[in-house]
């Protein structure tokens, strides 16, 4: 009986965290350079129940041991992990020149998953290296382009973009013209294995490890486009997305169903059965 409090109860759980990550999807997805996250559920791992003693034969103690019920026995599911979704995100033109599209163009497969790999804006976070899509950017005091957060946007010699007004003109590869004359050109890193970036909010990305993210400047297996006046808006489908979400919550009722017939069965089991007169 009590198992199928457990199946029912961790089938809420997962419910509720897809629930969660779905909804924040949503909140998202008007965020430039937003990718989605996708829950990974799987079940718990089993059991195999056994029963455990000792027999007596011609005076000896024989440890046994055989199966109870199903040999198995699994106790619900659970979301294993939470993994973007790197998909190419549709343009919306903003007409300002500070605002920055990537558009993704041939990447080599990652030999380990067999998927492309992606390609991000290289930033300086506090004197670390961080990763975006949202190419929402601006000028600061100083001349530096920056995310709305005022990380800077690093060129290809590691340095931030620095020029003399946002009136600046950026070429497909990258390079800023300012005035006529080369600022420097965007550096745009390449992620072999997309999934090794771990998110931190804000649109930025982590490389997990001490791995390095080369840059896409120069390999001729990659191409890109840096399209000006363009932010790549979220891979968020609402539409899929709302879908989902329902699914999610009839899924989390029907095993709210479950658990308050499992507590009736319970309440019966210990007030009614055996009572005299």
């Amino acid at each position: 009986m009590l198992r199928g409090f457990y199946n029912a109860a961790a089938g809420m759980l997962a419910q509720q965290r897809k629930q969660e990550i779905l909804t924040n999807n949503m909140a998202n997805a008007n965020t430039p350079g937003y990718k989605a996250d996708n829950a990974s559920l799987r079940t718990f791992p089993t059991m195999l129940l056994q029963h455990m003693g000792e027999t007596e034969m011609n005076g000896k103690k024989l440890p046994n041991n055989y199966p109870i019920g199903p040999a198995a026995l699994s106790t619900g599911v659970y979301v294993q992990e939470t993994a973007p979704n790197f998909l190419q995100g549709d343009m919306r033109e903003t007409g300002i020149k500070t605002d920055m599209a990537l558009l993704q163009g041939q990447v080599p497969l990652d030999p380990e998953t067999g998927k492309p790999g992606g390609l991000f804006f290289r930033l300086n976070v506090n004197g670390e290296e961080r990763f975006t899509r949202n190419g929402h950017f601006s000028v600061d005091a100083e001349g530096s382009l920056v995310t709305p957060e005022g990380y800077y946007v690093l060129g290809t010699d590691g340095n931030p973009i620095t020029v003399s007004s946002d009136n600046f003109t950026v070429n497909k590869d990258g390079t800023v013209l300012d005035n006529g004359a080369v600022a420097g050109q965007i550096d745009v890193a390449y992620i072999t294995n997309p999934n090794d970036l771990v998110k931190e909010g804000t649109g930025l990305f982590r490389l997990d490890g001490n791995g390095n993210a080369p840059s896409a400047l120069g390999n001729p297996n990659i191409t890109y486009n840096v399209q000006q006046g363009f932010v790549e808006r979220s891979n968020v489908n609402t539409e899929q997305t709302m879908t989902e979400m329902l699914t999610a919550y009839r899924a989390f009722e029907a095993n709210q169903k479950v658990l308050q017939a499992y507590d009736r069965t319970m309440e019966k089991a210990s007030n009614e059965i055996g009572r005299i007169g």
